[in-house]
């Protein structure tokens, strides 16, 4: 069983910057694939980013490659999502997963969530 708890939403304007914090308990996060996603409005839950459990292999969404970076800290039990360059389609509540394995995680099955923090980006 894993849980998992995101910090660090909140108001941002365009062009700014926010990192997002995902706690995890357990000591299968060293071992299980991390990885954040988003639900706008009136949309469907999209995947953002993900990190395999090795800290080797990344994947982004095309439309935040080069703007996030998903990383972790071992130590802390966390994974942080570093979001540069804002833009007001941005704006969504951002969920973190976690998934034994990247491939899956990524299609968004069998995930462990969490209860989601909201970002929005306006000025």
């Amino acid at each position: 069983q894993v849980q998992l708890v995101e910090s660090g939403g909140g108001l941002v304007q365009p062009g700014g910057s926010r990192r997002l914090s995902c706690a995890a308990s357990g000591r299968t996060f060293s071992t299980y694939a991390m990885g954040w996603f988003r639900q706008a409005p009136g949309k469907e839950r999209e995947f953002v980013a993900a990190l395999d459990w090795n800290d080797v292999n990344t994947v982004y969404a095309d439309s935040v490659k080069g703007r996030f970076t998903i990383s972790r800290d071992y130590a802390k039990n966390t994974v942080y999502l570093q979001m540069n360059s804002l833009k007001p389609e941005d704006t969504a509540i951002y969920y973190c997963a976690a998934n034994p394995l990247m491939a899956i995680l990524i299609r968004a099955a069998g995930n462990y969530w969490g209860q989601g923090t909201q970002v929005t980006v306006s000025s």
